[in-house]
């Protein structure tokens, strides 16, 4: 019998006062399949994934990208590897022999998303804080 993986629990002690880029929590990469892009967003500690899971919800990342005019987002759970995948649909104006968008490979779509606010315990944000 396949068992799937549950995805992280929610985090309990997530605070937006202390909120950290998503850049000191993860690294991503992105990439353009015809009219969509996705972003793979892998947490560099395992403890940081519920942060950015509850952070990085479809709804939010939609948003965050609202200037793309995306129909849908998708997110996709990736357990064993502490990530997570979003499929940005219908977001590249016909894709990349079609669009007139500056990166309509969606190379740069990555760096975007890793200036995402996410909130985090305040024992992470302060040994996140420079010293």
């Amino acid at each position: 019998m396949l068992v799937r993986p549950s995805a992280p629990p929610e985090p309990t002690n997530a605070d937006p006062g202390h909120s950290v880029t998503l850049i000191a929590l993860a690294w991503a990469r992105s990439g353009d399949k015809g009219d969509l892009f996705n972003v793979g967003v892998i947490a560099r500690k395992a403890e940081y994934l519920p942060y950015i899971r509850a952070a990085l919800t479809p709804g939010a990342v939609k948003e965050w990208y609202a200037h793309f005019n995306a129909s849908k987002v998708l997110r996709y759970d990736l357990p064993g590897f502490n990530a997570l995948n979003f499929v940005v649909d219908e977001s590249l104006a016909g894709g990349i022999n079609n669009s007139p968008r500056l990166d309509a490979a969606a190379k740069g779509m990555a760096q975007q998303l890793l200036e995402f606010p996410v909130p985090v315990s305040a024992a992470i944000a302060a040994a996140l804080k420079p010293h």
